[in-house]
């Protein structure tokens, strides 16, 4: 019984770095670049969220709409001002002014919200599911993380077969020059990417502060990290690598803390990686790219 109680907290746990790891990928696998000021991202929604409830008088519902909508507008304004500048320049420039977006919203959030730690309250209760006779008990949290990233990744893969906006992701993603002379908006694009990206951030915060209630300006440092990690490991560019990714290593993290060492276990998830990596460079779904000389 322990093993299957694992295993869900694991999934569960893996929803969330799945739902930021989307970020992630979505933005590499179009823009090419890595937005390492991501897990902020997931930091500021969850303050909003927990200002909108506890100084704002918001239903749990509605402050997640409006977390929403202030990251989605948040990485809009990130892209337009760092990232869309550099659009020509060197990878080594786009990650440097990253690390730099990634400092100043950790540094605003001391600012505005001081260090000290805010206790979050879960957006949908503490009560708990009985199962087998009432041997398991499931936090209701669990079961909404699931089920949220389940929506989540049915939404976006409908969003980018189905869409109008979707097909030209798609097609920025395969060839920004030929998109361009399609008609193209492709800076456009991009930056409809970012704010989908940072809206599903802000879910991901509320959903991580919902299991793990404590919030400081660097609660999105580690799980962006992590998220950053299982986008590699599902095969960064891939959106349905992405999830699996994301799963498989809230898996592995869950059973490394229960049956080897909670010390390790960020060790253990890093190491499998690496191990992966080794096997399969392009990750579990990733596709080897062939560059024309």
């Amino acid at each position: 019984m322990n093993f299957l109680f694992y295993v869900i907290s694991g999934i569960s746990l893996g929803s969330i770095y799945a739902i930021i790891a989307l970020g992630y990928t979505m933005v590499y696998g179009i823009a090419k670049m890595l937005n390492f000021a991501h897990g902020d991202v997931i930091m500021v929604g969850a303050y909003i969220s927990f200002c909108a409830t506890s100084y704002w008088g918001m239903s749990p519902f509605m402050s997640v709409i409006v977390s929403m909508l202030v990251c989605t507008v948040l990485g809009v304004v990130i892209e337009r001002l760092a990232y869309r500048p550099l659009r020509q320049a060197t990878s080594l420039a786009v990650l440097i002014t990253a690390i730099g977006v990634s400092y100043l919203l950790e540094n605003l959030a001391l600012l505005i919200w001081t260090s000290n730690p805010k206790v979050f309250t879960s957006i949908v209760g503490t009560g708990s599911v009985k199962l087998f006779g009432g041997q398991m008990s499931i936090t209701t949290v669990t079961l909404v993380t699931i089920a949220v990233c389940v929506a989540i990744m049915i939404g976006l893969t409908l969003f980018t077969s189905k869409t109008k906006m979707g097909k030209a992701m798609r097609a920025v993603s395969e060839d920004k020059g030929a998109a361009q002379l399609m008609g193209i908006n492709v800076d456009t694009t991009i930056s409809v990417t970012f704010a989908i990206g940072s809206g599903l951030a802000a879910v991901a915060g509320v959903l991580l502060c919902s299991a793990y209630p404590t919030l400081t300006p660097m609660t999105g440092f580690m799980p962006g990290i992590k998220a950053f990690t299982a986008a590699v490991f599902g095969g960064i560019g891939s959106v349905p690598g992405a999830m699996i990714g994301g799963i498989l290593l809230g898996i592995i993290e869950i059973f490394g803390k229960a049956y080897i060492s909670t010390q390790l276990s960020d060790a253990i998830v890093f190491a499998v990686l690496i191990i992966v990596l080794l096997v399969k460079p392009t990750g579990l779904l990733g596709k080897p790219i062939n560059e024309k000389v």
